[in-house]
């Protein structure tokens, strides 16, 4: 009985360390090289991969994650991602998402990214929910985007600078066209805005909380 006890005990402590890191580590959503894990629906020409970036500029579409890590459906997280702007140019990075074949996602947040084009809701917002009218950054210059999200607290922040703090109301009711804007799970989508927009992604990297 006694090495049996011991034998559990070994298997069970590896099972554990072999899932701890998932929640302490960060682990690239995107390998530089290919879509592998990524699913667009419409429009699908306005993403292509260059020299290891995700690069966005077409008709609307959406770039959602599908791959294995937490089986795309991510909760309490931090994802980080490195963004760079043309002039002019809109896109936005999606969370608590889930695919969606056209049009603009229904599900979950989005975090703006616009540096200079004619919306006033510049990145880092939350858009629609805790929008900010300052530019933190420069187009055509790579920044960081960061965003955390605990329970019903979202912040984001643009290297290391915080610029959203928001904490969602319990029960909180959105209005038409915005019932899902909620706090709940799910993936995460990058945006091609409108043709005239062009935005690289790269180092796109999330780590469970």
């Amino acid at each position: 009985m006694k090495p049996f006890i011991s034998i559990s005990a070994i298997a069970i402590l590896f099972l554990f360390s072999s899932f701890q890191p998932e929640k302490s580590k960060w682990v690239e959503l995107f390998d530089g090289q290919s879509f592998d894990g990524w699913k667009v629906g419409n429009n699908a020409a306005s993403f292509k991969i260059e020299d290891g970036m995700i690069v966005v500029n077409g008709n609307v579409a959406h770039l959602f994650y599908d791959g294995p890590v937490a089986n795309h459906d991510f909760k309490n997280f931090e994802l980080k991602v490195d963004v760079m702007t043309r002039p002019g140019s809109n896109s936005g990075i999606y969370f608590h998402t889930q695919y969606q074949e056209s049009g603009w996602p229904k599900k979950g947040y989005e975090v703006q990214v616009n540096n200079s084009q004619s919306d006033w809701r510049r990145t880092a917002s939350l858009y629609a929910i805790q929008d900010v009218k300052e530019t933190y950054v420069k187009d055509d210059e790579w920044f960081t985007i960061h965003i955390v999200v605990k329970d019903k607290h979202v912040t984001t922040a643009i290297n290391k600078r915080k610029v959203v703090d928001y904490t969602e109301p319990e029960n909180v009711e959105r209005p038409e066209g915005m019932k899902e804007r909620l706090l709940s799970s799910g993936t995460f989508a990058l945006q091609g805005h409108d043709p005239k927009s062009k935005v690289f992604y790269k180092n796109i990297r999330v780590k469970a909380s």
